[in-house]
């Protein structure tokens, strides 16, 4: 019976080894995606910045566009209602 006792103890043993070894992998496993979830989650937050910091720019530009566009369309307005002014 001794024998016998000894051998369920080396199964136990080598059980309970599988087991810690499987769950270090799935720790390991999920330390990786936490990981990459957070570098994903930074990138994001980076993007966003950067996107409203540059559409920001654009909406300026496009306000000074439009701004000019209407002194244009002044200008050629008040010219064709007036072509004395350029004789």
């Amino acid at each position: 019976m001794m024998a016998r006792a000894g051998g369920i103890g080396i199964t136990n043993a080598v059980n309970v080894g599988i087991a810690v070894q499987a769950d270090w992998e799935n720790r390991e496993f999920i330390s990786h995606i936490s990981l990459n979830v957070r570098r994903l989650f930074d990138f994001l937050l980076h993007f966003e910045a950067t996107t409203k910091s540059k559409l920001a720019s654009l909406n300026e530009k496009l306000d000074t566009l439009e701004r000019r566009l209407e002194l244009i369309e002044v200008q050629v307005s008040t010219a064709s209602a007036n072509p004395s002014l350029f004789n």
